[in-house]
């Protein structure tokens, strides 16, 4: 079966074809929208020069800083990879898409068949499609690219790219790094003195935790180097004012008490953006986005109309410009797994001031993803017999509660539990209440969990 007849079958590809006459029409007036998506695998948002650490050397994204917009408030809305990305390609969160969890090996998690996605909307639009690096998403039709770049050193994979910002045809590239995922890479970038590093609040300041920060600072240097030679080469084929870059990573560091919590630091991201046509450059925005905006923004900036009504998220390229947006004061989570044996739903509403997490699995105890129990900081931990990780007691990590409640304005490590705090009780209804509207309106199975248990 061909990729269309695929998309036939399952209904999709009826949506996809009827955003392309327009899109087409505009290719062939001569209109050119380049696309480039830049995405960084565990990278967490106080991790580069522009977002003020001193110590990682991060050139690419500091030029491109300089040059677009820096988001404050960008947040993934689950942080695993697999889910997340099928976000990034959808606006549709995961568990909408179906993509539960990570799609390679035995976890076999696969997007649903209604899933209309960025790459087939914009291919059918007559942009060429590449995705470069890792994929990590299923069914392969349902993302389909028209090319696939595989190798490993960033800088590697960005001149294979040459010929594609040379060409002729309108590109969409996306361009998917492997680093700072574990195992750290660190070939080709400064070396990181562990007495150098900035230990963050949420993890403990002990010298297995610095080794491995080190080596992270490492990989994030080593990931810089391919957006450094992408910036290069389009400006040396003349593609750097005609081309939309959006600088993202799929979720936050790869450490327990970050990557795949609901906590800031799991959600809390680095979001660069550079729109060409944008005469403002180099500020800030503080407007609340999530990865379920990507592609509606995307689209918008292409010109192809089609996936309103499927996506959850919504453009953000008029927003650009403002330093504090109207209307973008709230942000949306939803994690269910990340390994197969990672089952723990959690749907999260997060405002100016306060957050909710609702552990829909509370009775369980909270899973590990392997390469973070593993790693050398959590063993150092229990070797120890330490109560406390970072600022929060391990026993509160490994079982939660039913609702977290935060004051993010008092409480940034999120440590306080407000949700049996009666002073609270207005709040706690009202943002409960949100959830509730929000499962409603992505059609999430999830809800039944109000009633059933």
């Amino acid at each position: 079966m061909t990729r269309r007849d695929f998309l036939k079958t399952t209904g999709a590809g009826s949506l996809t074809l009827a955003v392309s006459t327009k899109g087409n029409a505009e290719m062939k007036a001569g209109k050119r929208h380049n696309i480039l998506l830049y995405i960084s695998d565990d990278q967490g948002m106080d991790d580069a020069g522009c977002y003020g650490n001193p110590v990682i050397k991060t050139p690419g994204l500091d030029a491109l800083a300089k040059e677009g917009v820096r988001f404050t408030r960008a947040y993934c809305t689950t942080a695993s990879c697999s889910p997340s990305r099928s976000v990034l390609l959808s606006g549709m969160h995961n568990h909408s898409t179906g993509q539960y969890g990570l799609a390679h090996g035995y976890h076999h998690f696969v997007s649903l068949p209604k899933v209309v996605s960025l790459p087939n909307m914009l291919s059918e639009a007559g942009y060429l499609t590449v995705n470069a690096g890792k994929y990590h998403v299923e069914p392969e039709p349902l993302y389909h690219f028209e090319r696939y770049i595989k190798t490993e050193a960033p800088w590697d994979m960005a001149e294979k790219c040459r010929d594609i910002l040379e060409g002729e045809r309108p590109f969409f590239l996306c361009f998917c790094t492997t680093e700072p995922h574990r195992p750290f890479k660190r070939e080709g970038s400064d070396p990181v003195d562990p007495k150098d590093v900035i230990v963050p609040p949420y993890l403990p300041d002990i010298s297995e935790c610095r080794e491995e920060l080190a080596a992270y600072y490492g990989s994030v240097q080593r990931c810089d180097a391919g957006l450094v030679r992408l910036i290069e080469l389009l400006k040396e084929t003349g593609r750097w004012e005609d081309t939309l870059i959006i600088y993202v990573s799929d979720n936050g560091i790869p450490f327990p008490g970050a990557k795949t919590t609901q906590y800031e630091p799991g959600t809390r991201l680095p979001c660069v953006v550079r729109n060409p046509y944008q005469k403002k450059q180099g500020g800030v925005c503080n407007a609340m986005v999530t990865w379920g905006d990507i592609a509606p923004t995307i689209l918008d900036f292409a010109g192809v109309k089609g996936m309103d009504s499927a996506a959850h998220g919504r453009s953000f390229l008029s927003a650009l410009g403002e330093e504090n947006p109207g209307g973008w004061d709230e942000a949306y989570g939803s994690h269910t797994f990340h390994e197969v044996t990672m089952y723990y739903p959690m749907r999260t509403v997060r405002t100016r001031q306060y957050k909710l997490i609702w552990n829909i699995a509370h009775g369980l105890e909270y899973p590990f993803a392997s390469d973070l129990y593993e790693s050398k900081t959590w063993q150092a931990m229990l070797k120890r017999g330490d109560e406390i990780y970072g600022k929060r007691k391990i026993s509160a990590y490994i079982k939660r509660p039913e609702f977290e409640l935060y004051d993010l304005v008092a409480d940034p490590d999120e440590v306080n539990n407000l949700a049996e705090d009666p002073g609270h009780g207005e709040i706690l209804a009202e943002l409960k209440e949100k959830l509730r509207v929000f499962q409603e309106r992505t059609k999430d199975p999830w809800i039944l969990k109000w009633e059933r248990e």
